[in-house]
């Protein structure tokens, strides 16, 4: 779980359901996160309201600030729970991107020690 998560509503009323949704989707993240990543992990969550003529659209921002790089991802739709859930699957996405590129090689590197051969075992 992600320890400091700041959800910040934006001409609209944050609830106990709506804070409480965003904590569990948004704070499950960590599991996609390199260990290293983890402890220092913070987000902002913005959820924003507007009334445009007749309809209103919500829009759900994360910004995820990350060792060595900060991930922003921002989607807007007409209810505010679906917003979230957009936003989690962008989200998760590129946290595995980011794993990728800044995670450490160790278990690829231990899955291939594993598979070479031992010259003791060779010559036996």
């Amino acid at each position: 779980m992600i320890q400091k998560i700041e959800i910040n509503g934006i001409h609209t009323e944050v609830t106990d359901d709506l804070k409480k949704y965003v904590l569990k989707k948004i704070g499950k993240m960590d599991q996609y996160m390199p260990l290293h990543a983890r402890e220092s992990a913070h987000a902002e969550v913005k959820l924003k309201e507007q009334k445009i003529k007749t309809r209103v659209e919500c829009t759900a921002e994360v910004i995820l600030h990350l060792p060595h790089d900060t991930i922003t991802v921002k989607e807007t739709t007409i209810n505010m729970f679906a917003a979230v859930d957009v936003v989690e699957a962008k989200l998760k996405n590129q946290i595995i991107k980011y794993k990728e590129t800044h995670g450490t090689k160790r278990l690829h590197q231990r899955i291939m020690n594993k598979f070479k051969r031992d010259p003791a075992q060779a010559s036996e």
